[in-house]
């Protein structure tokens, strides 16, 4: 177990908020908890569920049509802003779009955009529809577009002129593709369209509000399907129900403290789930201002959004927080930033020195939640209402039972590393990977859900990410974490990200190799190879530190921001790479 440093301690507002992380009974009662707990949230007639309606038309239905759901920044410095009221008209009238083309309950939609308004929209109306969404992201070549599409038989494809043309050459691929529509925002682009492509501002030009009603969806039905990729194999399609919904809402309330005056800011891209659960569906059913960034990362780019428009509630990731943490002081220090109130962190493990580094120049701590694509929503996290222990994924939430097993299922005691698992029922849970029920099933073992993750638990009931389960490194009977490893390295003041695999050894098992990347004015030499080994050395322990250390040009991570310690470790053995459709473009 890990050393930890209390970082942040909950203000006078919070005392006694903590939510009672111990009781766990509900989860054993099933959703119904959720429902009746929550009763803020609307049901349609009969009792049935629709995310779309919850994030948006609630609102409008109790008289809050008229505050603003969205500000777009774009990337040509355009700005809109929409209302919860224009939100619906909108996205009712794409629903009705969408039936005028005939779509049924649970067709697979896909959206192939950057971050315009349309995209949110679009994803809207299709939920009001019936239909189930499938974001990807707009970095994506041609063949996973391909195999995403291909696999899930999608229908629609909703995508941009450029986008559009990146992806040509594999459209009539799909053979269950039957209707293209085109958005072209402001006339960026001059093409004109491709034969039997459909106009997004034409239909909407046609379509009405007036009459739609949303389909009768209930809990069960399937809305969203993401694709996540393994180690082997093709990338698997996770598919969730509306019902996810409830859990995206209270952990929106719960673990990123959103509050119905909030202005809030979410990095992610909706190809990813966070940019669907977190930068959809959590704040809009909170009922928030989301301000929408459609460029990439630079400190000062995410500086401006704060500062411009206040923002008081911000979630990323920790690539995008080491890069801020790269770019220094000096940009800090030229934006106004009063207006955060709380800053989350998603995606990876967030580094310890990455809590203190915030803390000092945030003037307050950055908190961690951990969650994947297959429970939906965040299931442990760091509250508002407790201290933030640096390092720690932080406690899970009400209702869910959080486990440390061991090789046969069972739990272990506080203090020791083991499988990372969870009781399965929770209302975001992944009901299925799409055509792989064998692969679905081998999640679950003796009553548990099997997250593939490795982790420990200590006495206060704080869970301490480890790393993935065929990422840990066993050296010489030890069992090492890539992820402490890595920790230790990047507080090196020329390191600024690191990547740790277990070498094979003839004599230990595995020794721990380390690559890392350069911060500016560092140049890579053997004496600093020295002395980082000896750095981690003094960290670590020498049965813990790395036996070798390499530098690389660029970090390899998946678009997410997840560090590929899989392709670090088919590179250096010359193995077969597999997977790359989400490797992070140079």
């Amino acid at each position: 177990m890990m050393d930890y440093e209390v970082i942040g301690k909950p203000s006078a507002q919070y005392e006694g908020l903590t939510p009672n992380l111990s009781d766990y009974e509900s989860a054993r009662e099933g959703f119904d908890w959720y429902r009746d707990a929550f009763p803020e949230l609307d049901w349609l007639p009969g009792g049935g569920l629709n995310n779309a309606y919850e994030a948006i038309d609630r609102h409008v239905h109790h008289g809050y049509g008229d505050k603003s759901a969205m500000i777009w920044a774009g990337k040509n410095g355009e700005e809109e802003t929409y209302t919860y009221a224009e939100m619906k008209e909108l996205s009712d009238r794409f629903g009705s779009v969408m039936n005028g083309l005939g779509i049924q309950r649970g067709d697979r939609v896909f959206i192939f955009m950057d971050r315009l308004p349309e995209l949110y929209v679009a994803a809207l109306g299709v939920l009001k529809a019936g239909g189930v969404i499938g974001p990807l992201f707009s970095a994506f070549g041609p063949d996973p577009v391909l195999d995403r599409m291909q696999d899930a038989g999608a229908r629609f494809l909703i995508t941009t002129p450029e986008l559009r043309n990146k992806i040509e050459s594999i459209l009539s691929k799909v053979e269950t593709l039957e209707k293209v529509i085109v958005v072209n925002k402001g006339g960026r682009y001059r093409e004109p369209l491709a034969k039997g492509d459909l106009d997004y501002y034409e239909l909407m030009s046609v379509a009405s509000s007036e009459g739609f009603q949303i389909a009768g969806t209930g809990q069960y039905d399937y809305s969203i399907m993401h694709y996540t990729s393994g180690s082997t194999g093709k990338p698997k399609g996770v598919l969730h129900r509306h019902q996810a919904v409830v859990q995206q809402y209270m952990t929106g309330k719960w673990c990123l403290d959103l509050n119905f005056d909030d202005v809030y800011f979410c990095t992610a891209d909706p190809g990813w789930v966070t940019g669907t659960s977190y930068g959809m569906m959590a704040p809009w059913t909170n009922g928030v201002t989301n301000v929408i960034y459609e460029g990439g990362f630079g400190a000062n780019a995410y500086y401006d959004v704060i500062d411009r428009y206040k923002v008081t509630v911000w979630y990323t990731a920790p690539t995008a927080i080491r890069l801020l943490m790269r770019a220094g002081a000096g940009p800090v220090a030229s934006h106004d930033l009063s207006s955060l109130r709380f800053i989350a962190s998603v995606g990876e493990p967030l580094n310890p020195e990455a809590v203190v580094w915030g803390n000092e120049h945030y003037k307050m701590p950055i908190h961690d939640n951990w969650w994947q694509t297959e429970t939906g929503a965040i299931m442990c996290s760091n509250y508002a209402s407790m201290e933030v222990r640096a390092g720690s994924m932080g406690r899970p939430i009400p209702g869910v039972e959080m486990a440390v097993l061991d090789e046969d299922y069972n739990p272990k005691p506080a203090g020791e590393a083991g499988i990372l698992a969870l009781r399965p029922g929770w209302p975001s849970m992944m009901h299925a990977y799409w055509g792989q029920d064998e692969m679905y099933s081998s999640r679950f073992r003796k009553g548990w859900y099997i997250t593939g993750d490795q982790a420990s638990l200590d006495e206060d009931g704080y869970f301490w990410f480890q790393g993935r389960a065929d990422d840990v490194i066993n050296t010489a009977g030890h069992l090492v974490g890539p992820f402490e490893v890595e920790s230790a390295l990047i507080e090196h003041p020329a390191v600024a990200e690191a990547g740790v695999i277990g070498k094979p050894d003839p004599i230990a098992m595995e020794v721990v190799k380390a690559f890392v990347t350069l911060n500016p004015d560092y140049e890579w030499s053997t004496a600093l190879r020295r002395e980082l080994m000896q750095f981690s050395r003094q960290k670590l322990a020498a049965g813990v530190a790395p036996r070798e250390i390499d530098v690389v040009d660029v970090m390899p991570k998946t678009r997410s921001g997840k560090i590929m310690r899989r392709l670090l470790k088919a590179r250096e053995l010359g193995l077969p790479e597999g997977d790359t459709s989400t490797l992070e473009d140079d």
